[in-house]
């Protein structure tokens, strides 16, 4: 992978166009109606609603530069197909933590679509990098700020 690739799963991919479509056709506008309707109360040297406007259309035009370079750079995680036999971008994993007897699933994926909360993690995190290329069975040591933990990867399967 090179470091200019953006890589995303499908699902990611669509999500981020969806969020780009969004941020051109309808945020844009609402902006700009907040812009225009803060510059008719007058004074703009003291109009919060003006600067709070600007503000937010600023942010959004940075996050669509953002989400263009990013799609422009995008490679698709390919999982149709492939051998399921190695962990990568793409797979579910389902790993036992060896010291609490618990069962984690974790979905790899880019940096760009990685979020805990949904069980998403990215290819480049301590855990995403360690599991990268293994197979089940293998028993994996993850550096964490408490001490290392051990997982044991018990199943992989394509999304």
């Amino acid at each position: 992978m090179s470091k200019d690739e953006v890589i995303l799963t499908r699902e990611g991919l669509q999500k981020l166009e969806l969020e780009l479509e969004d941020l051109k056709i309808v945020k844009r506008k609402e902006v700009a109606a907040r812009i225009k309707t803060a510059i008719s109360y007058g004074d703009l040297k003291e109009n919060s609603e003006y600067h709070s406007a600007k503000n937010d259309q600023s942010f959004m035009e940075g996050r669509i530069i953002t989400l263009e370079r990013m799609l422009n750079k995008a490679k698709v995680a390919d999982t149709d197909n492939v051998d399921v036999k190695y962990v990568r971008v793409g797979f579910m994993v389902v790993l036992n933590d060896v010291e609490v007897s618990e069962r984690i699933e974790y979905r790899i994926v880019g940096p760009a679509e990685a979020d805990v909360l949904e069980s998403k993690i990215s290819y480049e995190s301590p855990l995403g990098k360690t599991l990268m290329g293994k197979c089940v069975g293998d028993v994996i040591n993850v550096p964490a700020p408490m001490g290392v933990i051990q997982y044991e990867l018990l199943e992989i399967r394509a999304v």
